[in-house]
């Protein structure tokens, strides 16, 4: 059953999430913008941060989960469990994207290193509650 705490850093890892993101597409942004037009727009629509905070939440719950589950005891665990879990998922399913969909491989290494700031920085949010319980 998860604690208050857990929730809270699961609140917590969602909004980093958001924020590393939009900080991680800000810079790189002209970039993406250049390798797909989809990218173009500067201005997102007003219904964009409610699905991305809902979608960090999702991460973070399940990474809290993880962290719990996998005995993480602190935060070179935490972040040894966020590097495998991109490894894992986002790594592999955005090199199928350059292989088998054609994707610019800058395009997927744009997507890849947001991925990573963002399963570095929950699983190390969330990984402190896991550790704080032992």
């Amino acid at each position: 059953m998860p604690t208050v705490r857990d929730l809270s850093a699961v609140g917590v890892a969602a909004a980093a999430s958001v924020a590393a993101s939009g900080a991680w597409y800000a810079a790189f942004g002209t970039r993406l913008a250049r390798l797909d037009a989809a990218y173009a727009d500067p201005a997102p629509p007003p219904w964009l941060l409610p699905v991305e905070f809902a979608r960090s939440a999702t991460v973070a719950a399940t990474v809290a989960t993880l962290t719990a589950r996998a005995g993480v005891r602190g935060p070179a665990d935490a972040a040894a469990l966020g590097l495998a879990l991109w490894a894992g998922f986002p790594a592999v399913l955005l090199t199928g994207s350059v292989v088998h969909e054609k994707v610019p491989w800058q395009q997927a290494a744009i997507h890849a290193g947001d991925w990573l700031v963002k399963l570095l920085l929950v699983s190390v949010i969330t990984g402190r509650g896991a550790a704080s319980r032992r």
